[in-house]
């Protein structure tokens, strides 16, 4: 499917040529009267002057010291050295506007200040210690989150980052039913380790290495899939993968309610509900993976799966848990936590003081700037003005006769509103 931004189309119209480009500084290039290029609103902040190495001394030591897959965006890729709210700023002091939040991931701001004290203090007094010790942050920030949390999904596991969250619920699953098989959906992203990578399902994410036990269901696609947003006719392929494709039994199922590295996509309705009790009537758990439609990204409600009126026993985050600090969660409950306690597990870093402290801290920013209701004001805004632009060009290329007309897939991500929009 196509992304939030198809590379092939996206600059059509004369301006392929330039695709790797900065979309701003083609309209700088090609201004002209028919041009209005828009102005950044006025902003309290300067950076102080960068002094450290240019871009190009960065790149080389980029080339020659870190990992070739580390791959960046743009020819001449942005060097980012300051970031305030919804602003990042380059070496050389030039505002932008930060659509992007470190992937899914800065939900309350560049260096809130809220959270940076939290940090700084935290630091001052004990950067690392040991969860076989006592203290206090990882405690309190355990008893937060359980507090968002439907149900009994009240017991938290921390890790490190998505990847390591969504590993420890697929075996917490397998430990729990007895069963190895676990369903995901095509079109899937739940990280890069062996057993994550397994429960992707984008070829490109995908290595050449063994990952056994994951059948990938057919995507619910409100928009292109075959059944279009009737989500009991996707569901019924998971009941034939169980029916066909397991023993019979299976430990589980994991599902973003909202696909993020997948495009942005919503589930279709009814989908959820339906899938869950065939997972569920044959002994299996659901995972719900929250890690980019979380921390009231939606606007309409503060976890993705609450839109679809579903209970997990799983849930799985990192990204917006911590607006940029290294951590991740699992959430279960008491039942289903006591299977860890079989053998010994443990996290060096996961649930350290620091990270705990600005997660704590995340979570109160969140509430007390209701950023959850501001996330759906202005996706709704986003969403009329997005719809103007799709009915003017539907207009226009019904004037052309209906030519040179490209989907592009656009979804405001606050209160789950997707367009298609003609360019």
């Amino acid at each position: 499917m196509q992304r939030i931004i198809s590379r092939s189309r996206l600059l059509s119209r004369g301006l392929d040529s330039h695709s790797r480009r900065c979309f701003s500084q083609l309209l700088s290039q090609r201004a002209d009267g028919d041009v209005n290029i828009p102005k950044m609103p006025p902003f309290d902040y300067t950076p102080p002057p960068y002094e450290g190495p240019s871009s190009a001394e960065i790149l080389q030591k980029r080339r020659e010291f870190l990992s070739p897959s580390m791959f960046y965006f743009y020819n001449n890729p942005l060097h980012v050295i300051d970031g305030k709210q919804q602003y990042l700023f380059d070496e050389n002091g030039r505002r932008y506007l930060d659509a992007f939040g470190g992937i899914a991931t800065v939900c309350c701001g560049h260096c809130h200040p809220d959270v940076v004290e939290a940090i700084l203090n935290q630091t001052k007094r004990l950067q690392h210690s040991t969860i076989v010790y006592l203290h206090h942050a990882i405690a309190e920030f355990a008893e937060a989150l359980a507090s968002t949390l439907p149900g009994d999904l009240k017991v938290v596991f921390f890790t490190n980052s998505g990847t390591e969250a969504n590993e420890l619920a697929m075996m917490i699953a397998r430990l729990y039913t007895g069963s190895h098989d676990m369903i995901s959906l095509r079109n899937a992203y739940h990280g890069n380790a062996a057993g994550t990578m397994g429960a992707t399902a984008q070829s490109n994410w995908k290595f050449n290495v063994v990952q056994s036990g994951v059948h990938h269901a057919m995507n619910p696609d409100p928009y292109r899939g075959i059944f279009g947003s009737d989500g009991e006719k996707y569901a019924k392929d998971v009941q034939d993968l169980i029916d066909y494709g397991t023993c019979g039994q299976v430990a589980g199922f994991i599902a973003e309610a909202i696909q993020g590295v997948g495009g942005i996509l919503e589930l279709a309705p009814g989908y959820l509900p339906a899938v869950y009790d065939s997972t569920r009537n044959v002994g299996g758990l659901c995972i719900a993976d929250e890690i980019q439609s979380g921390f009231a990204r939606t606007g309409s409600h503060f976890w993705g799966f609450e839109a679809h009126g579903v209970v997990p026993d799983i849930v799985t985050m990192a990204k917006g848990i911590g607006n940029g600090l290294p951590i991740g969660a699992v959430v279960t409950t008491p039942e289903i936590a006591q299977v860890l306690t079989q053998r010994s597990y443990f996290n060096t870093f996961g649930g350290n003081p620091v990270c705990t402290a600005g997660g704590l801290a995340v979570l109160r920013v969140l509430e007390k700037e209701k950023l959850q209701e501001n996330a759906c004001t202005v996706g709704s805004y986003l969403k009329k003005r997005l719809k103007s632009l799709q009915e003017k060009h539907e207009n226009e290329d019904e004037k052309k006769g209906g030519a040179r007309r490209s989907p592009l897939m656009l979804a405001s991500g606050a209160c789950q509103a997707p367009l298609v929009l003609a360019c």
